[in-house]
């Protein structure tokens, strides 16, 4: 295969895991007398943080992925976040996103998160560095609400096979009680 059919097959792969890790990730509203709407594109920021504490162990790495809402208006969000790694120059890397517990905290598992304009969400995230398959990124694109708009922040670490895992989003840190 040439170089420019590897760029094409590995780019199809990530956008295809983004869009698969997304689709668990679709915001929608809690039943009837629902006062907050799902998240509109554009209305979410997303970063990465250590919250304070670190998440280093048995060839373990993590951080916590925080959305913060960015609009005017108070919306909700729901299940986990897709996710895509990127090499240098974004590159697309293999990635597969497994939803759940993590090494460093217990799954809230899905449910809405309602944000109110300057507030966030957490969800943690979780990566072995050890192996001899382990891929070196520079970024991480995150979606959010499941839609096609995603985030890329810094992510310039080494991944297992392309292998990442997160838990859902949650109103308040995941942890491991």
């Amino acid at each position: 295969m040439t170089i420019r059919g590897l760029r094409t097959a590995a780019t199809v792969t990530a956008a295809v895991a983004l869009a698969v890790g997304a689709s668990a990730g679709i915001a929608s509203a809690a039943g009837p007398g629902a006062a907050a709407g799902s998240c509109a594109p554009g209305t979410l920021k997303v970063t990465t943080t250590d919250a304070g504490s670190s998440q280093a162990g048995m060839s373990h790495s993590g951080t916590y992925l925080k959305v913060t809402n960015t609009g005017q208006g108070t919306c909700a969000i729901n299940g986990y976040p897709g996710l895509a790694l990127e090499g240098a120059g974004h590159t697309a890397l293999k990635t597969t996103a497994h939803h759940g517990d993590t090494y460093f905290a217990k799954d809230p598992g899905a449910h809405q998160v309602t944000l109110k304009p300057g507030k966030s969400a957490f969800a943690d995230l979780v990566w072995t560095h050890a192996g001899p398959s382990s891929a070196q990124a520079k970024y991480l694109q995150v979606s959010p609400t499941g839609s096609n708009s995603h985030s890329v922040v810094p992510f310039d670490t080494l991944v297992d096979g392309g292998a990442l895992s997160v838990t859902a989003w949650s109103a308040k840190l995941p942890s491991a009680s």
